[in-house]
């Protein structure tokens, strides 16, 4: 057990840490320990070894009273971390204290784009004035900074898709005349924030302002977004790398960036899980990821390294290295993460070119997540062919979204996280036959695991799951027919929740201070 006041100083302190909130993301929404890194307890197989390599970590794990918690320190000592303790008394005991928490996610992160908003005193326009000028027909480019899926659902019209972390490398492309006014937009605020500031920093002769609000601004002026929009940045020419090499020299001397050698990364890699935790994270497209990448570097495209760090890094005091092509991007990125105050940032020198060069390993695609225990699990439990469910219960455990987009027939959604709780309501025999399905059969053989462990004997996975069932050209049931506990897995984006919670989501982010606080309640 760590004491309210032990965490507290041990997060204010350098020491290498994680600090784990195992609750659902809802709940963690609501409200949290400023800087703990979202795990549900049902992704901590899937996730943890990622976030936290190095398995003498430090970790506290904490829910709203500690009973999640309980639950998940077996599994944790069975992943084979040594030092594990769990926050006495949960938030509960936490908030007792007078201790705060702050609401939203990727809270960090925003705080920080707002702070650069204010220190950089980064220009804005208005949406009304943005229509004016395009009305008007002025010289304008208009780049999206958020993931391709978010353009694509709904961008301003017009506008050009360019992930922040390619910002400094395409823009060349799209911009021919020093007279052409650059607008960056986002979603709301910070994104534009952290694109516009990346790109001023190039020295670039065009005014580059960001937009008010973002897309969210732009539908509370009462303007229509572009839906399906497919206006994807070029690839970088000659010219285009030159300029944003130039640019990453500058920055990288600027800044004293540090660099690391290939055989200095291969060295640190083999020894990551014994000793300092690392994390490689390559800031290139998807597609180049793809392609080919250093073995064990996780996909963090730059953009979203900067605005959902907490989402790749768990342990704010371990090592960070970035890898590009080259140069541009990654020094791009790791310039972020350094203002951001994460103390020991590099980048490969030479990118994943010198990397093959030397010998170093490379995979290729995005890669297949085997959960921790998950072969273990496959030889314990009973697999059932789609033909062949019979009429016992069903349970999916599922992403409560998933499950609402379609599942086998007669299903009841449960969260994984919270099995042991809300099982034997439905199941209060425990010789009945029961049925675990998931989208693919993976969760599940995980969740019918936990059943036989529970003392249920007649405990079988839906092989292949959902996909399996429609694949063999059965019928799926949509909607949230069927829910046995609380969808709290899944946190709607502002847009997707309406007028009112846009505006108090744009109010709650702009009155972020330096520690995660808002004036205005985001809920």
């Amino acid at each position: 057990m760590i004491a309210p006041a032990e965490l507290a100083r041990l997060i204010q302190s350098s020491t290498p840490h994680a600090l784990l909130d195992l609750r659902e993301k809802a709940a963690f929404e609501r409200g949290h320990i400023y800087r703990a890194t979202s795990l549900p307890r049902r992704l901590l197989e899937f996730r943890l070894p990622t976030l936290v390599p190095a398995r003498a970590t430090p970790l506290v794990v904490c829910d709203e009273d500690g009973r999640l918690a309980a639950l998940a320190l077996p599994t944790l000592g069975e992943m084979g971390y040594t030092d594990v303790r769990v926050l006495a008394g949960g938030l509960t005991a936490w908030r007792a204290e007078g201790r705060p928490l702050v609401e939203g996610i990727n809270v960090a992160s925003k705080v920080f784009g707002e702070r650069a908003l204010h220190e950089c005193k980064t220009p804005q326009l208005a949406p009304h004035e943005l229509r004016e000028r395009i009305e008007r027909g002025d010289d304008l480019v208009i780049v999206d900074t958020r993931t391709p899926e978010e353009y694509a659902r709904g961008s301003l019209p017009g506008s050009w898709s360019v992930p922040g972390g390619e910002l400094v490398l395409r823009i060349a492309e799209l911009v021919r005349h020093p007279e052409t006014t650059i607008v960056v937009h986002c979603g709301g605020r910070t994104r534009s924030y952290i694109g516009a500031e990346s790109l001023r920093r190039m020295q670039l002769p065009n005014p580059v302002l960001a937009l008010e609000n973002g897309t969210m601004g732009w539908e509370l002026a009462g303007l229509t977004l572009e839906r399906g929009a497919a206006r994807w940045a070029p690839a970088p020419s000659a010219r285009s790398r030159a300029v944003a090499t130039l640019t990453a020299k500058r920055v990288a001397a600027e800044d004293g960036l540090a660099f690391i050698s290939p055989d200095d990364l291969a060295m640190r890699l083999a020894r990551r899980e014994r000793e300092r935790n690392l994390y490689v994270l390559d800031v290139r497209t998807a597609d180049e990821y793809a392609a080919s990448h250093v073995a064990g570097a996780v996909w963090a495209p730059g953009g979203q390294a900067v605005q959902a760090t907490d989402e790749y890094v768990a342990v704010r005091a371990a090592s960070i290295v970035l890898v590009c092509d080259g140069f541009a991007r990654s020094v791009m990125t790791a310039s972020w993460l350094r203002r951001m105050g994460f103390p020991d940032v590099a980048v490969l020198a030479g990118g994943l070119p010198a990397w093959t060069a030397a010998g170093g390993a490379v995979e290729r695609e995005h890669p297949t997540v085997v959960p921790f225990g998950w072969e273990a699990a496959r030889q314990r439990v009973a697999r059932v062919a789609p033909g062949d469910l019979g009429t016992g219960l069903i349970l999916s455990v599922d992403q409560s979204d998933a499950y609402a987009r379609g599942h086998v027939p007669g299903a009841r959604w449960l969260c994984r996280s919270r099995l042991e709780w809300t099982v034997g309501t439905l199941a209060p025999e425990r010789q009945a036959p029961i049925v675990v399905t998931c989208a693919d059969g993976v969760a599940s053989t995980l969740a019918a695991a936990t059943l036989t462990r529970l003392g249920y004997t007649a405990v079988s996975v839906l092989e292949g799951g959902t996909r399996a069932w429609a694949d063999a050209g059965l019928a799926v049931e949509d909607g949230r027919t069927r829910l046995a506990d609380e969808p709290d897995d899944v946190v709607l984006k502002p847009y997707e929740r309406g007028r009112e919670a846009m505006e108090r989501y744009l109010r709650w982010e702009a009155d972020l201070d330096q520690d995660g606080r808002s004036r205005s309640r985001l809920l």
